[in-house]
């Protein structure tokens, strides 16, 4: 177990649309003021979905570039681009996210039905990107939305070795409708599974929706650490709207701080996860 919590804040996401959640940072410039507030209350690594210029979620190789570039220049955070991008997005525009020079980059370990949609995620273009990752020094963190994914990210490692940095993290997505479910028993079984990956790995845990706070409280009894925002919940309590992510990321933090595991920096994160300094 830990002595520190890692926090990543998900801020935008690719599926809620800005005309419905005003508060959702889709232009660089609220982007890059979220990573800030986000940064003073706790979070080490931001997951970036970037918006186009009518808030469509895209993959431009420009606005990710622009990005990254204006993020590194306001925090320390560690950033963490999502190769998944949507649904709809080709292997070759989510492979290309990576000429952007991130920190860090999803690599999720399988295809996974995504409520009415399919997020396909075939081997052959986890290979790639997992090899890619290694040539350019990105650390992958491996996306699990079902434990039959850690077999496969344990095929993968066998085959292919460890990652850039040489430490395994993985993040487990919970509550999306046709993935494994929000509840303490699907944690603590992937946690379990994880005994067959190389000692020392860690991971995280994202709750999707109203499943955001039982796998919140899940993860930090079970040693784990933690993904907040709005690209997974919209929704502080019942009836109540999330007025924006530093919200989010300020009640993970004061959980950890309450389970005697508070917010790692941004510098102690980059040394769990073998990220080098800037």
């Amino acid at each position: 177990m830990s002595n520190g919590t890692l926090i990543t804040v998900a801020p935008t996401g690719a599926e809620s649309a800005k005309a419905d959640v005003p508060a959702l940072p889709v232009t660089l410039d609220e982007l890059v003021a979220t990573a800030k507030e986000c940064e003073a209350v706790g979070a080490s690594v931001v997951h970036v979905h970037i918006r186009d210029e009518n808030a469509q979620p895209s993959l431009d190789p420009g606005r990710l570039r622009d990005t990254v570039a204006a993020i590194r220049a306001s925090t320390d955070l560690i950033v963490q681009l999502s190769s998944g991008g949507s649904v709809h997005d080709p292997e070759s525009a989510r492979l290309a996210v990576l000429d952007a020079a991130p920190d860090m980059a999803s690599c999720t370990m399988g295809t996974v039905n995504f409520g009415e949609d399919v997020f396909l995620n075939r081997w052959e273009f986890i290979v790639d990107l997992h090899t890619r990752m290694q040539e350019r020094g990105i650390v992958p963190e491996y996306e699990i939305f079902d434990l039959g994914h850690l077999w496969s990210l344990s095929r993968l490692l066998d085959k292919y070795g460890l990652p850039a940095g040489g430490h395994v993290h993985v993040d487990f997505v919970m509550g999306v409708p046709g993935g494994m479910p929000g509840t303490a028993a699907a944690l603590v079984a992937c946690q379990q599974a994880l005994r067959d990956l190389p000692e020392g790995t860690t991971f995280s845990a994202t709750g999707i929706g109203r499943t955001t706070l039982p796998v919140l409280l899940t993860s930090l009894g079970a040693g784990g650490h933690l993904r907040v925002g709005m690209e997974d919940t919209v929704t502080y309590a019942k009836g109540q709207p999330v007025e924006s992510n530093a919200q989010l990321v300020a009640r993970a933090a004061a959980f950890a701080r309450l389970a005697q595991r508070p917010p790692l920096t941004p510098g102690e994160a980059r040394n769990l996860l073998g990220i080098p300094a800037r």
